[in-house]
Order: C-alpha cells, then structure tokens, then sequence
C-alpha cells in the first residue's frame, strides 16, 4: 500500500487540546491525503473561477476573492509538457485578471492588465492555451490590489517523477491580511488622505504595493535614504496559511516514518518569512520551481513571491509537528500542523517569543542549480536603474524600454540603486 493510499484510512483519532482543529485538509485546500493524490490527469479545457468567498479570521469574517475549481478545491494541479487549458469565468462582480507565476505563456496571456489584455469584466469568460512547460512549485495572483484581499492560489506542476516518488505533498499558501480595503493601506502609504474607490492602474499597483516586488530578494536591505532596517511597512491584523491563523490551524494528517514534501509559497503582499521545521531537519531542494543540490537546515527564508520545496523525515514515533512561518523582524507567525494518527494537538500562539529573522542574500548566494545553464556569452547586455521613494512611497525601474529581445536569446540584466 503506498503512503497516499494508506492515508486515506486514516481516522481523525487525535486529541486536540485548547483548538478547534481537526485532522482533514481545511475546505478548499485539499492536501495529498484523500483517496485521490489531487491527480492533474484528464484531457480537455478545465474550469477556473475568480469568486468571492467568506472566511473566519481572528473570530471575525472576512470577504476575500478565491480561485476555485467547480468542486470547490483552491489552485490547479497540472503535469509537465501538458497543455494549460483553462477557462478562467469571473464570478467577483468586478473586474480582475490573474498572472500565471512561474509559467511562461505568450505575452497576451500573461496576465497584466493592459500589458496588453484587458481586465477580464464580471462574468465575463476567456479561454487559456498554451504550453505548461517544467514542472515546479508555481501560483497564480492578482496583479491589482486585489492580490492584497487573498485573489491568490497554489498552481502546481507535477513531472513524472513527483507523481512516481511515495511521498506526501503538503502545499502552504502563505498570507498577509487586513480588514482595512487595499485601497486605504496604498493611501495611508502615500500619504494621502483619500479613500476613493478601486483604480485598476497597474502602474500604480506596482508602484503602490509591490515596492519589495514579487519574486523579490533584497527585503531587509534598504535602498539610499531609506532607514536602514525598514523592514514592514504594514501592520496587518492576521498572518495567514491556507487561509487560517495558528489559532485555527490546518492540521495535516502524516504517517509515522513518512517523508513530506513541503510546497511552500509566499503569497504575502508586503511581508517577508522565514519557514521553521522546528524539531524536523528539511532539505531544500527547490527554489522558485527550479531543482537545486539539496541544501540542509530547519530555518529556510522565503520573500514575497518566492516558492520553496522543503523535504521533511518525519520520525517513525510519530507525533505532532508544527511547520512555522515567522514574519521578518517582528513575534508574529502562522503556519501548519503535521500529526500523525493519535497525537496530542496543543495550540501554537500566533505570537512567537523572539522576532524572526530578517532576511539576507547568504542562501540564494550558494544555491546550485541541478541543471544549470551552459555557459555562453549574453546576445543581449541591458543595465536596469532602480528607483524609489519612501516619502511618496513610489517605485519604478529605468531602462525597461531598452529590452528588446527574442526567442532564445541570453540576456544580462545588471541592476543598480539609485537615489
């Protein structure tokens, strides 16, 4: 019996102490335990739906966007050097579009408004086709402020090897959430006092939300005349995984013994992590869906946008094991709860007893990649300037306009800071 077919007769025979919590996958974010391994298998268009959804946070509800299929299961599973077939229905009752991170379609189906396809209107529908490419740990998001409301999902792209290995998957969306409209944070932000309605100005999005941008890797690093350790700009009002604080979270049923594969994915707007295996050692395997020579430890830093493949052992006695997320410079953390069956469950504080660590370049400096490049000189050299204001709070880059390129070129990108 494989471990994905023996955790499908697992009980909820755990005791859970001081939390709500129960051993099953929380509604939407179906984990590789059921009888069906979330296979991506089947030929023929799939159905995605940008919706509106309500769910509970701090004993609160909370109207958040989500990505659903007709089933109501979160995100996509597809396989590698499959087709992305995909119609995408807007079921929000406003206007939207979703960037496929990770993946490599035509520019017309990239996903950023006006960049070139228009917003997708309410309940309006547009088909999706092109080649999956690789696989990898991706996601796909908003590129409005909608992305700050959770418009957010895990969108996973299994190879023939991922769906051979006898492991267990566990994917963790993680989040930043506050009931304060997106459009107030920008505000506050720039310094203005207005709280007009929702302007679908991408520029200003980027400018607006994203000053870290997503995918990148220089938070905790301050550009000039900014303080030097500017680290959160935004007190959010939770911390979420898979849309749940550590005062209600998911708990994933493991086997005794079993290797876990964490999917690990930063959806977070403006916060940075750190991801905490606590008493189990992880080999990191993946970065930004792309193999890597396994790196070891239990502390593995994850900025926004970022994706990280985590590979876990877990101990043939059994028992509970908390997955953390600690957020950069301050107490605060969410995350996950492995238990295998009849383990103790105790609550987690969403408050930790010391500030996560802030985030440097000393991991992604020593990555190695498994399939690296073959070395070959740059057909194309464009240098990028980076610009920002903390006052205004706006952000650009120069010398974009310069980046003409085709199919197969390499291009050096070189990036300087300026004033």
């Amino acid at each position: 019996m494989k471990r994905r077919e023996f955790l499908a007769h697992l009980a909820t025979g755990a005791a859970i102490i001081a939390s709500g919590s129960a051993i099953s996958p929380a509604t939407g974010w179906s984990q590789t335990t059921p009888d069906n391994p979330i296979s991506s298998a089947g030929t023929g268009t799939r159905s995605l739906s940008i919706v509106k959804r309500v769910i509970e946070v701090n004993g609160k509800a909370a109207n958040v966007f989500g990505l659903v299929q007709p089933d109501g299961t979160t995100g996509l599973v597809l396989d590698a050097g499959g087709q992305f077939d995909v119609a995408l229905s807007n079921n929000s009752g406003e206007p939207t579009l979703i960037h496929w991170h990770g993946l490599t379609p035509p520019w017309e189906m990239d996903g950023v408004p006006d960049n070139p396809a228009a917003l997708l209107a309410a309940n309006e529908t547009r088909r999706y086709s092109f080649p999956v490419g690789a696989g990898g740990t991706h996601w796909m998001h908003g590129h409005t402020l909608q992305e700050q409301n959770l418009l957010a999902a895990p969108l996973i792209v299994r190879t023939a090897e991922d769906t051979k290995r006898d492991e267990q998957e566990v994917v963790i969306l993680l989040h930043d959430f506050s009931f304060t409209p997106a459009e107030e944070l920008l505000a506050e932000l720039k310094g203005s006092g207005s709280k007009g309605g929702m302007a679908m100005d991408h520029e200003a999005m980027m400018q607006g939300m994203a000053g870290g941008a997503h995918g990148g890797h220089m938070t905790g690093m301050a550009m000039p005349g900014m303080a030097a350790m500017d680290l959160n700009d935004i007190e959010y009002d939770a911390y979420l995984a898979n849309d749940r604080t550590l005062d209600d979270p998911q708990v994933v049923a493991t086997e005794k013994g079993g290797p876990v594969r964490l999917r690990v994915i930063n959806g977070a707007t403006a916060t940075a992590f750190t991801m905490d295996t606590g008493a189990l050692s992880g080999q990191l395997v993946a970065v930004d869906g792309q193999p890597i020579e396994p790196v070891s430890g239990s502390r593995f830093p994850i900025s926004m946008g970022q994706r990280l493949d985590i590979l876990l052992e877990l101990p043939r006695t059994g028992g509970t094991y908390p997955i953390l997320a600690l957020r950069e410079g301050s107490m605060e953390r969410t995350g996950v709860i492995l238990a295998s069956p009849g383990a103790d469950i105790g609550r987690i504080a969403p408050i930790g007893s010391e500030k996560g660590p802030v985030l440097g370049l000393d991991l992604e400096q020593g990555l190695k990649a498994i399939d690296p490049l073959p070395t070959r000189r740059a057909d194309n050299h464009v240098a990028l300037t980076l610009k920002g204001d903390m006052a205004g709070y706006t952000w650009k880059i120069d010398g974009g306009e310069r980046l003409n390129v085709k199919r197969g070129d390499r291009v050096e990108v070189p990036c300087r800071i300026c004033r």
